[in-house]
């Protein structure tokens, strides 16, 4: 039989799978500080939850014996007793999955307390007002997660009580006021008096939460595998709410903004670690620790350099002081934006902290996306709305919603969105997930809000307190000025800034650091990196950000441009080859000069050119809207009637029913040769020119895509050989020609394409339609979500790829 239940003392980090990355970094926080620093506990396996999952939430065999063992360990070490009538032991219940999931499952604190203990805790402490707030607490937080209480019927409360009583703050509620509120909590529901079933009640809860919507909306966003589980860590309470000696607070070991080497974070004086998170108070700077608690604020410096050190990366610890006494309750990497994650890689290695080789994998290469996300633009002069904490760097404009929902409706319309909220709550991650940035009224840099932001790479300001954002009413007010849902604004999640203004948004610069880091993995990895560009501004910022070539230019965009559609449409209507090529000979200098900018630009270097593919019907009108037209012409007998019947006739004679897999790609170099032959020639004249003109030689990959047959390469390959010889270029040395291996049929017989083919290139969107039968137009929206829900895939194939299947086509070809 499996063990269900570890001691913080019998565990370590390299048991994350296990322990889940709270268990284990607490364990190991453990063996690193002393048990002294850290308070004692146990951890109930992430395997544990996922044996209740799979029976239908039941706890397995012997899991109830376990933990009634370890929290024997936990009293005796503690010296008192869960549920005790005169010193109760009381704990935190909380979640810890393999990955960090901020605020997704659920926490529960001072469980252990009853109507009983309450008093002997006032008496033990000699502070009543402390045990009855900490009692009300649990009442609050036990019914919010254990039976489904809704929060905000327990913040109504709160503030019925704070205005009877004329106060502002949580603080300021004396003990007759507390105890008044934990009845209105108790009335609300059955809250159980054996604090033994409340122990067993919280772990079924924090099991269930991982089943939560939110949680797994959560992992959909991020890939995190439904049957992980969490881990349940039971932890010794200590009390940062005793008065004000006490303390409780969010802490990084270096900024995590900027990832500059101050420590950072958040704290609240008599409070406990939830209303810093949650974001539901105005929290304090770390700095100003050191003028409240001097010596406890010294000791966590010192505490965070040990960790930092220890780990080999940036720490996000929490802690609390009770009545002057520092306590770490956990620490785990830092989650960080990319500007943050640069700056601590590159101290890093001069501090000698860390080798290259580790400081880049302390880097998340998906978030230097984040990097390239635009800012205000510096000159511009704009009127400041309010202004709150920069909690998430970047800058983003869009139209003010209030609710999560309304952020992903507008997003699914195309619409760019502010998610604007007085603090963010778990359920809102789908709203992160669709709003161009995040606004809130309520929080700090530890809040959720600043914490999701910060993962997802996108701009967020939060703590704005001048603006008071109402989501009932559907509205911001700051002074005199109100702002409706649907109106505009633009936030500044570098500088915490809001304004109504329309400022321009520039794009993110590379700085040293970025340039440094990227030098550094260029020495290290084996792959070689190009980019996708069709025009040489997108090749210029290529060139920028490192890298070593086109690997796909889409000629079509090309063709795209307002200058070249009427040209393009003219060569569809021809009637036969000789009027194509006369509209092809106009669309020739044009392509030419697209070609000729590409390869200056990349001086050298290759450039992947993907001969036209999509199907012809793209260039013209669309179908119902040209027939609209037509009728109308029709009615109002207009001059170009005639002109719109023959369009029509030629739409309709191009037109397919499914042109995905229809007369695209080769197929059309093959029926109409002369567009392929039209392409090559520019391609060919702008190697001669750019030559000419004394730049480096270009490296042309002239790619000729959906190829079947080898017969189709065949042909292909030997009319662009025929351009090549008349400008007396040839192949290998001149230029290269090669397939994109994107249809099953192509991967099954790729040896004999390969006689004809100088190169491959993989078009996996197109194989993986192919290959499972997906439109990918279609299944994201229709049944993708549902067959993740039912584990029948973990991702959506279009965006890792399906191993088993595409993988093992590309691997065949290959």
């Amino acid at each position: 039989m499996p063990t269900w239940v570890y001691d913080f003392a019998d565990g370590s980090r390299e048991m994350r799978d296990l322990l889940g990355g709270k268990g284990a970094n607490v364990a190991e926080m453990t063996r690193v500080l002393g048990a002294e620093r850290v308070p004692a506990g146990f951890t109930i396996t992430t395997e544990a939850c996922v044996a209740y999952m799979r029976a239908d939430r039941t706890e397995p065999e012997g899991m109830a014996d376990e933990v009634a063992a370890a929290l024997g360990r936990l009293e005796e070490r503690a010296g008192k007793r869960l549920g005790d009538a005169d010193d109760p032991l009381l704990v935190s219940v909380r979640s810890g999955a393999r990955e960090s999931m901020p605020g997704m499952l659920d926490t529960v604190l001072n469980l252990g307390l009853n109507d009983e203990s309450v008093q002997g805790l006032a008496r033990v402490t000699e502070n009543e007002r402390f045990a009855w707030d900490s009692y009300r607490r649990l009442v609050q937080m036990f019914g919010n997660v254990s039976r489904g209480v809704p929060g905000e019927r327990f913040e109504e409360a709160i503030r019925a009580v704070k205005e009877e009583r004329g106060v502002k703050l949580d603080t300021d509620l004396d003990t007759a006021a507390l105890k008044d509120l934990t009845e209105r909590f108790q009335a609300l529901y059955e809250f159980p008096q054996d604090p033994g079933e409340q122990l067993s009640q919280a772990i079924r809860a924090v099991f269930d939460s991982w089943l939560g919507d939110r949680a797994i909306s959560y992992r959909r966003i991020n890939a995190i595998p439904d049957d992980w589980g969490t881990a349940v860590n039971v932890q010794q309470m200590v009390f940062g709410n005793k008065g004000d000696t006490s303390a409780t607070g969010v802490a990084f070991s270096r900024d995590e903004m900027t990832g500059a080497p101050e420590p950072s974070g958040d704290f609240l004086v008599d409070a406990q670690g939830e209303d810093v998170v949650s974001g539901v108070r105005n929290t304090r700077d770390i700095a100003e620790l050191a003028e409240v608690m001097p010596e406890a604020h010294s000791e966590l410096m010192d505490v965070l350099r040990t960790l930092e050190a220890h780990y080999g990366d940036m720490q996000d610890t929490e802690f609390t002081i009770e009545e002057g006494t520092l306590f770490l309750l956990q620490t785990r990497n830092a989650k960080r934006p990319a500007q943050a994650a640069i700056r601590f890689a590159c101290d890093a290695v001069d501090e000698d902290l860390l080798t290259r080789e580790q400081a880049l994998a302390t880097i998340d290469p998906g978030s230097l996306d984040a990097l390239l996300h635009p800012t205000f633009d510096p000159a511009a002069d704009f009127e400041v709305l309010g202004a709150g904490v920069s909690a998430s760097p970047g800058a983003a404009k869009g139209e003010v919603v209030f609710t999560a929902s309304d952020a992903v409706e507008a997003a699914a319309e195309g619409r760019d969105v502010i998610l604007a909220r007085p603090f963010t709550e778990a359920n809102d991650v789908a709203g992160f997930h669709a709003a161009r940035g995040i606004l809130t009224s309520e929080g700090g840099k530890a809040s959720h809000a600043a914490l999701v932001a910060r993962g997802m790479g996108r701009p967020a300001v939060v703590g704005a307190d001048a603006l008071a954002i109402d989501p009932e009413r559907r509205t911001i007010t700051a002074g005199g000025t109100v702002v409706s849902e649907g109106d505009r604004i633009a936030i500044d999640g570098s500088r915490g800034l809001v304004t109504l203004d329309d400022v321009p948004l520039i794009d993110a610069r590379v700085d040293e650091r970025f340039e440094r880091v990227l030098g550094w993995a260029d020495e290290l990895r084996t792959l070689g990196v190009r980019a996708n560009a069709d025009d040489a501004e997108s090749a210029q910022r290529a060139r920028e950000l490192g890298a070593e070539g086109i690997g796909l230019c889409r000629t079509e965009h090309m063709f795209a441009a307002s200058d070249r559609m009427p040209k393009m449409r003219t060569m569809i209507m021809a009637d036969g080859s000789e009027e194509r090529r006369a509209a092809l000979a106009e669309l020739l200098p044009l392509q030419q000069a697209d070609f000729e900018e590409l390869f200056a630009v990349m001086a050298g270097l290759p450039v992947n050119i993907r001969l036209l593919d999509p199907p012809l019907h793209e260039f013209l009108p669309n179908l119902p809207g040209l027939r609209a037209d037509l009728e109308r012409a029709r009615i109002e007998e207009t001059a170009e009637l005639a002109e719109l019947e023959k369009l029509l006739a030629r739409v309709e004679e191009v037109h397919e029913e499914n042109p995905m897999l229809g007369t695209r790609g080769c197929r059309l170099g093959i029926l109409y040769p002369e567009i392929y032959e039209m392409q090559a020639q520019a391609i060919m004249r702008a190697v001669k020119a750019v030559v000419e003109g004394g730049a480096e030689k270009p490296h042309p990959e002239i790619m000729i895509p959906l190829i079947d047959y080898e017969r189709e390469l065949e042909i292909l390959r030997e009319l662009v050989v025929k351009v090549g010889d008349e400008h007396d270029l040839s192949a290998p040395d001149d230029y290269t020609v090669g397939t994109m291996i994107e249809l099953p049929r192509a991967c099954f017989v790729a040896n004999r394409i390969a006689e004809f083919a100088d190169f491959f290139s993989f078009g996996t969107n197109d194989l993986t339609q192919t290959a499972l039968g997906f439109s990918r137009d279609d299944v994201e929206s229709k049944f993708v979500p549902a067959y993740m829900e039912r584990k029948i895939i973990d991702r959506s194939p279009f965006e890792t790829i399906d191993k088993p299947g595409v993988g093992w086509l590309v691997r065949l070809a290959a």
